[in-house]
């Protein structure tokens, strides 16, 4: 240490000790006048005990170490041994830890130091931190130089002190020091000064680089001034180099490193770093870690001027803050993000470890609670009414509100709706709107006023997921729907009537009766009853009472029934015209109607090599057991003894010869009966062939063989037989479309004039096309054929059959109207022509029959009757023949209609006025009107 800094350390010790010791006698006296003697005692122990560290502490005197070693050093290598090198000159206290500034150099606890790893230097400075015994840290400047390897005698040269040239070095300087400047720093000097006269210079960082000028020296006295204050954050050390030189110039000694260093002050407040945004769920546990703070201090690192200390200035109920990492834990867990979502918290870091006189930054950090499910929703009312109209059916009834205070859009706010009381019957639904979060309660099967007038509810909303850190359940509200009464149709009750009935029984057999009630006055008066659905015309439904009579034969095995199940469909009608629907569910029971009946009457039995051979004989019974299976063969009385029968089934045996015959056709009778013995003698032809080839492990008669080999001739025959067809077809379609041969009349005015000739009276060719066509239905047939002229005049005819079918006539005279009846529509003539049911006839294709043709007109004539039934008096109007409205006055034909009642003969005289290319038809018209043809 140089002489000024240590003359400097004496009078400052010298100072603190004269106050300090003023201050404690100060105590000493006052003691007597203080509340307790303890506390003065204990004052005065520590002011003794301050003044004595630092009277030790005034007493130390630092030394650098000062070395020369070779150019390269291995791993290992000692620089100094024993805590000769560094020890502290005059201090009562003892080193009891080292730390160097340099990672290159460790320290041993006995003082020494060592390469870490081998390295190359020519000059080397740094420091090591010594702390005494009284904690008190002292830095020793460790200075190594390298030694001309020549003059090295041994390695164990480089421990020896050598005698130093230049004076002790190095010294520091403290940063952000105050005026005036320059300062004097310190005196170097040569030894080569005794023989020379000499001067300095200084070369380097802070004086021939930046900073330019920071460091001045004296050229003759060496000494060595800063000019200005240095910040260490941006310069913590300079190293320059300084030489001697003669007068003439000549330089007279070794260059000295220099090395100055920048004693750190606590001139930088910490500063924050990173982020200042957190998130954590609400309701979360105590101590959970949220996030960490971060910050950081430009001063010297690892001192108290770096130490930073955190602290939480509020929001302290709901959070805490490590003191030394920063961490923000929570500390409670009833974080309720509904009460509060942010939480703006201010946090202080100060550096000194937290002390009071340490430089500090304060921030605010803001925590966002994320959102749970910890409420559930709640009902705005503790009870809800609404009122619905019986049978309505997918109808909104009301809207439900609730409340939550979870956040909005999310599955802890959406709510979810459900009857948990008073939907066994699965009458109603529940929806949400996705905009309002209400509950929707639809009505999806219709109620009855008369059964429930008043419905309970009870509705319990939820979310879509579970609550979570709360005790509360999902909550429920009662709902009183009030059913209002509506004028309503018959009701069946029950709505579907099961009856069993056999089969074949006679026609008009009642099989039971359907009755439906007013459920008003709960009876059945006025009320009538019609046939809606019979897919085989077989029920007939009295008008009055109901009751079900058989019309037709009940057949188990006919297509329309399924499973023995036969199904109508009745509506009833009441005074009001109300309707109400019913089924008739008919399950018809067998009887013995069907004789067994052999699959193929006409089987082939191949010979082969004299073998007698075989044919299996199966047969089928449409009845069901016990009126089929199994069955009983039997050869027939009159057989002939050369077949025989055997290996029989259930429903097949084995037709055998019993003796070797030629090829040809043979009657057999077979008696076949059910279980009951129900049956007949039946014929199977057997044809005897000749095996030629086996296909598929069977004989193949030689019959087979040749008509498959027809030849050339025989498809030519085919061929020729085709073409014959395609020509008459051909003559046909040419004579149907030949022209019509014009007759030319003579006119006696010259005019010209022509008659068509025609010996059929169809229709022209603009209504030729007209057909009777039925739209398919169950049991319905597309009728194809033309009406003679004169059958019929409007332009089209609708018959509504019901679910048979719909009848369209193009080309007639027949105006129809629509009657409502029901949810049915019924159509009914507007008039018809005198000729209706005249001799014109209804042309139909071949392959309609006339039981076809009746069915039809059963069919319309059915709804027919049911119209009679139910209209009123007026209806008999549209079935009777209307006169044509006259035409008025000035009219000479006086009424368009040929067919009206006129009470005198009519005149032809107006013919004579239509001129003279119309006189030939006119003068005809004439005759036949007076021959009366």
């Amino acid at each position: 240490m140089s002489a000024a800094l240590r003359r400097a350390q004496r009078t400052l010790s010298q100072h603190v000790w004269e106050i300090d010791a003023v201050k404690c006698s100060a105590v000493q006296r006052n003691s007597t006048h203080t509340h307790g003697r303890m506390y003065d005692r204990a004052l005065f122990a520590l002011c003794l005990l301050t003044l004595v560290l630092l009277q030790s502490a005034a007493s130390c005197e630092v030394r650098p170490v000062l070395a020369q070693v070779p150019k390269r050093l291995p791993a290992g290598y000692v620089i100094s041994e024993g805590k000769e090198e560094l020890t502290l000159k005059g201090c009562a206290a003892k080193p009891v830890a080292f730390t160097s500034s340099d990672p290159d150099f460790a320290v041993n606890t006995d003082g020494s130091i060592i390469t870490v790893h081998g390295l190359e230097i020519t000059t080397k400075q740094f420091s090591v931190l010594v702390q005494d015994e009284n904690r008190l840290d002292w830095r020793v400047d460790i200075i190594l130089s390298c030694k001309d390897e020549l003059s090295q005698k041994s390695s164990s040269a480089a421990h020896k002190r050598t005698k130093r040239r230049w004076r002790p070095l190095p010294f520091s300087v403290v940063e952000n020091d105050i005026p005036p400047f320059p300062k004097q720093l310190e005196r170097i000097a040569s030894d080569s000064a005794v023989n020379y006269s000499v001067y300095y210079e200084i070369s380097g960082q802070g004086v021939t680089t930046d900073p330019k000028g920071l460091f001045i020296l004296s050229k003759y006295s060496g000494m060595l001034s800063v000019t200005r204050a240095v910040d260490r954050e941006q310069y913590p050390q300079f190293n320059f180099i300084a030489r001697v030189f003669d007068l003439s110039g000549k330089e007279t000694d070794q260059f000295l490193p220099i090395t100055v260093n920048v004693e750190d002050q606590n001139d930088n407040a910490p500063e924050f770093i990173g982020g200042r945004f957190f998130t954590v769920e609400e309701r979360c546990r105590a101590g959970t870690v949220i996030g960490q703070v971060n910050a950081t201090d430009k001063d010297q690192a690892n001192t108290a001027r770096t130490l930073i200390k955190f602290t939480l200035h509020n929001a302290t109920d709901m959070f805490s803050i490590g003191p030394s990492n920063g961490i923000i834990t929570a500390k409670t867990n009833t974080l309720d993000r509904e009460a509060q979502d942010k939480v703006y918290v201010e946090i202080e870091i100060r550096d000194m470890g937290g002390d009071p006189n340490g430089l500090f930054s304060r921030g605010t950090f803001v925590i966002t609670l994320t959102d749970v499910n910890d409420n559930a929703p709640t009902f705005k009312e503790k009870l809800y009414k609404a009122k619905v109209q019986e049978n309505q059916e997918n109808v909104l009834v009301t809207r439900i509100p609730v409340e939550d205070k979870d956040l909005v859009n999310t599955p802890n706010w959406k709510a979810l709706f459900e009857v948990t009381k008073g939907n066994e019957s699965g009458n109603f639904r529940m929806e949400t709107d996705p905009k309002t979060n209400e509950g929707l309660l639809y009505v999806i099967k219709g109620l009855d006023f008369e059964k429930t007038p008043l419905v309970n509810l009870e509705i319990t909303a939820r979310n879509e997921v579970p609550l979570v850190g709360t005790d509360t359940k999902w909550l429920s509200v009662p709902l009183e729907l009030s059913v209002g009464d509506e004028d309503e149709g018959p009701e069946f009750n029950p709505d579907i009537i099961y009856l069993k009935v056999k089969e074949n029984v006679a026609n008009g057999t009642i099989i039971g009766t359907c009755k439906a009630l007013d459920p008003e006055n709960k009876n059945s008066n006025g009320i009538k009853y019609y046939k809606m659905t019979d897919p085989g015309n077989w029920i007939t439904v009295v008008e009055n009472t109901g009751e079900l009579k058989t019309a037709n034969t009940i057949d188990r095995e006919s297509p329309l029934v399924h499973q023995d199940m036969y199904n109508i469909t009745i509506r009833a009608v009441d005074e009001s015209k109300k309707t109400g629907k019913g089924m008739v569910i008919i399950q018809i029971e067998d009887v013995n109607d069907n004789m067994p009946v052999i699959l193929n009457p006409n089987p082939i039995v191949c010979n082969k090599d004299d073998k007698l051979s075989s044919v299996l004989v199966e047969a089928v019974d449409m009845d069901k057991s016990p009126y089929s299976t199994p069955f009983i063969f039997e050869l027939g009385a009159d057989h002939d003894g050369k077949w025989k029968l055997k290996d029989a089934t259930a429903s097949s045996v084995v037709l055998e010869q019993a003796e070797a015959m030629p090829t040809g056709l043979y009657s057999v009778p077979l008696l076949v009966k059910d279980l009951q013995g129900f049956g007949k003698e039946q014929t199977v032809n057997v044809r005897v062939c000749t095996c030629e080839r086996e296909e598929y492990g069977m004989g193949v008669c030689g019959a087979r063989s040749a008509s498959a080999s027809l030849g050339s001739l025989g498809i030519l025959a085919l061929v020729l037989s085709g073409l014959l067809l395609l020509l008459l077809s051909l003559l046909l379609i040419f004579i149907c479309s030949t022209r019509r041969e014009k007759l030319y009349i003579s006119d006696d005015t010259g005019t010209g004039g022509m008659l068509l000739k025609s010996n059929t009276e169809a229709p022209g060719e603009e209504v030729k096309d007209g057909a009777l066509m039925m739209i398919p239905g169950v049991g319905a047939e597309v009728v194809d054929g033309s009406l003679q002229s004169g059958l019929m005049e409007s332009k089209n005819m609708t018959l509504a059959s019901g679910r048979y079918g719909q009848f369209f006539q193009g080309g007639g005279m027949y105006n129809t109207t629509n009657q409502g009846f029901g949810t049915e529509n019924f159509y009914s003539s507007g008039r018809f022509e005198n000729n209706l049911y005249g001799n014109n006839t209804l042309q139909k294709s071949s392959n309609m029959s006339a039981q076809d043709t009746w069915k039809t007109n059963g069919f319309y004539l059915d709804r027919k009757l049911a119209y009679f039934g139910d209209e009123e008096e007026g209806r008999y109007a549209d079935d009777l023949l209307k006169t044509y409205g006259d035409e008025g006055m000035g009219s000479p034909a006086g009424s368009v209609g040929c067919c009206s009642l006129l009470g005198e003969p009519e005149s032809v005289d107006f013919l004579n006025t239509l001129g003279p290319k119309f006189k030939p038809l006119a003068d005809i018209c004439y005759t036949t009107n007076r021959t009366g043809n």
